[in-house]
């Protein structure tokens, strides 16, 4: 049985812009200026004071609608999982910064103390990253290689290279911090839009092939020097298989069996999440079981395994950084702090809406910046999220940073009382532990195949960005993928899918003409539909499309006519003549070239130089005349996904409305946008030609308009004869 549908009558007058404004008021409202919005930044009251506060330190929010009895017992056995996690973490992704692993442990220490203060995510856990920490190994390698000396900087002066390296690493964490805090206090945390989802998937899965490819001399335990720059992924690939003979059976033995555990109980933490109050910590159980293994079994002496070594106890002196290695990082330190933060709003984002509060990304730059220049300061790296940390943090009972907070007291035991028992830690472990992390960034790759489905751009901006982040390193590789990525907006809005609309029969709705079977398109008008921006770069597209659509170019049809009206004019001068079809064919084959060379004068209206007869262009000329036919009288331009014109569109489409009004075809534009009509006006687009009345509400009001002006128009001009001048 059909189901009845609403029908709906409105009885209105058919209006274009000038009617409607002329039978509503509108108000004007007063735009701010620069001095106002300045007095208004500078005007302190008690309720700015209070709401710049609030903004600032975020805790004051959600202190005060803690509930102590029903959140805190989960915050407390969030944080201790999520501690856990994150000191292995942090001795993990400490080698992938090339640093002595007990830095790690800092890193997930005192950012966190900041971020708790700051931060408007309650769920984030602040950390070590491990595509953050690659990006800050490719510097420190650059600057203290392996095997050369390390770069010419003062600061090195007495320093040991393990020394050296954590004065780069902070030096650089320092300045993405300063960034960072820049950005947020110039309230720019938009700038993480121009990442898109794609990118960063791309971006991140290149970054999970370097991070696999850096572990890999862990896991087989061999010797590789670090590194940097373009191809230096395929460099570390070729040293590793010629010593691909030297691998050591233990490490890569100790290895597997990780991987296959972590891997397996990953699983088992996700298929079963909802009968389990907390994830299972695999990552502490199989470090706990490998430190005593291997120090049971001295696997260091019997098997020649590297081994974690003397952990630092106690936290070292606050430093200040380098200005040289300021100087020579800050091309890394920047894309490093876009990153950093694109990826922890990221995911701040998601569960903040799943638990329904808001973050504030500029607040959360701050945080950020605040977190990594306190953290550098006492020779921490770079710090961020990561999703799998995060989402131990959220699954297992974590309300508030609280839950935070107690993860960095986890790691701070561990620095001050427990490191000792680290040491035995084979390296092959936390390479092991690194790389089974790596299965979220690495499944990314089945992403591709849906994308080239869907959107072809989207995946030329992931796999572009991929390859060159693989090959180029990733600095530059982010560069190219935003640039591919800014290209394909051009692409989308200088060459958009214009169309040609016609009239659904019995409504107002005018769709695609290609699109339906049953549709009416109403003889002499056509209506044309750009979807996008009209500005410097796609104007022409718009022109050539337009003219596609109807068919014929107005100012050649223009210049043809005055051709052919140039010449019969000089034989029509005297007395008044008669002429017949064959004899105007005659004139026009005794006419010279030279007479056409005025091209300004040919481009001039028609009517401006006519002769003694009306011409019907259409008719059916004698041989040897060739005039383009034009089969419409009306144009309506349908601007309805226009959202902006620049001063060359405008220009642009003034000649547009003057060649087709030149050669008799009446142009409309529907549905423009108030801000595009207020802009025509400052820009003095209407003149005598071109009147403020050709702009309509909508399509119907336009077609309507149309068909009542030429009910009354005679269509059937001829040739007349016999008129005096």
């Amino acid at each position: 049985m059909a189901t009845s549908r609403k029908q709906y009558a409105v009885a209105r007058p058919v209006y274009s812009e000038e009617r409607f404004t002329d039978d509503h008021e509108k108000v004007f409202r007063k735009h701010k200026t620069m001095l106002d919005h300045v007095k208004e930044c500078l005007t302190c009251n008690p309720k700015r004071a209070k709401n710049a506060m609030l903004s600032l330190l975020p805790i004051i929010g959600w202190m005060k609608i803690y509930r102590l009895k029903e959140w805190l017992p989960g915050d407390v056995v969030s944080g201790i999982s999520t501690g856990l996690v994150a000191i292995m973490q942090g001795l993990a992704f400490a080698m992938l910064a090339e640093l002595p692993a007990s830095y790690g442990l800092y890193t997930a220490f005192f950012p966190v103390l900041i971020y708790f203060f700051l931060g408007t995510s309650r769920h984030i856990s602040v950390g070590a990253f491990p595509v953050l920490s690659l990006m800050v190994g490719s510097v420190v390698i650059r600057l203290v290689p392996d095997a050369e000396p390390p770069a010419n900087i003062t600061d090195f002066e007495g320093l040991s290279r393990d020394q050296q390296r954590v004065l780069v690493a902070s030096s650089m964490t320092f300045l993405m911090g300063v960034f960072q805090l820049g950005m947020g206090v110039l309230q720019v945390g938009f700038v993480v839009m121009y990442l898109s989802d794609t990118l960063v998937s791309g971006f991140t899965t290149a970054a999970a092939i370097h991070i696999l490819v850096s572990q890999l001399k862990f896991v087989l335990g061999l010797v590789v020097p670090g590194i940097s720059g373009p191809l230096s992924i395929i460099y570390t690939l070729k040293k590793i298989f010629v010593q691909i003979s030297s691998t050591n059976i233990c490490d890569l033995v100790m290895s597997i069996l990780i991987m296959l555990a972590v891997f397996i109980v990953k699983e088992l933490n996700e298929i079963y999440k909802a009968q389990l109050p907390v994830p299972i910590p695999i990552e502490a159980i199989s470090t706990i079981i490998a430190c005593g293994v291997s120090y049971g079994f001295n696997f260091t002496t019997r098997f020649n395994v590297t081994v974690v070594g003397k952990m630092v106890q106690g936290y070292e002196a606050p430093i200040a950084p380098s200005m040289q290695i300021l100087q020579e990082s800050a091309v890394e330190a920047f894309p490093t702090a876009i990153v950093g933060f694109a990826i922890a709003f990221s995911v701040a984002k998601v569960y903040a809406i799943k638990h329904d509060y808001t973050i504030d990304g500029n607040q959360e730059l701050i945080a950020f910046g605040f977190s990594n220049i306190f953290g550098a300061s006492f020779k921490s790296f770079a710090a961020s999220t990561a999703l799998s940390r995060t989402a131990v943090q959220e699954s297992s009972g974590g309300k508030t940073q609280i839950a935070g907070l107690i993860s960095a007291l986890m790691a701070m035991i561990v620095t001050l009382a427990l490191g000792f028992l680290l040491e035995p830690l084979p390296t092959s472990v936390l390479g092991a532990l690194v790389i089974i992390n790596l299965k979220g960034m690495l499944m990314q790759f089945r992403e591709v195949p849906y994308l080239w489905r869907k959107d072809k751009p989207d995946c030329v901006v992931w796999v572009s960005t991929c390859l060159s982040a693989c090959l180029l390193g990733l600095d530059l590789g982010l560069a190219v993928g935003l640039g591919v990525e800014l290209l394909t907006v051009v692409f989308r809005t200088q060459f958009p899918r214009c169309a040609v609309l016609a009239n659904i029969p019995g409504t107002d709705l005018y769709r695609d003409s290609k699109d339906y079977l049953h549709i009416f398109e109403t003889s002499g008008v056509k209506i044309f539909r750009i979807p996008s921006p009209i500005f410097f770069a796609n104007v022409e597209f718009f022109k050539d499309k337009l003219m596609a659509a109807v068919g014929f170019n107005p100012l050649r049809v223009l210049r043809k006519r005055n051709k052919a009206l140039k010449k019969i004019k000089k034989l029509c001068q005297g007395d008044h003549l008669d002429f017949t079809a064959r004899e105007l064919g005659d004139v026009y084959h005794q006419s010279t070239d030279d007479s056409y060379k005025d091209m300004e004068a040919l481009d001039q209206p028609t009517h401006l130089n006519a002769p003694p007869f009306r011409v019907d262009w259409n008719d059916k000329f004698p041989d040897g005349i060739s005039v383009p036919r034009v089969d419409i009288h009306s144009l309506i331009l349908d601007f309805s996904a226009v959202s902006f014109l620049d001063i060359a569109a405008i220009k642009g489409l003034r000649r547009v409305f003057r060649d087709f009004m030149r050669i008799d075809v009446d142009v409309y534009i529907a549905s423009c946008d108030a801000y595009i009509l207020e802009k025509l006006h400052s820009c003095v687009f209407f003149d005598q030609e071109v009147l403020p009345s050709v702009f309509f509400l909508t399509l119907h009001d336009a077609m309507l308009h149309v068909l009542e002006k030429q009910k009354g128009n005679s269509c059937k001009d001829r040739v007349m004869k016999n008129t005096k001048l």
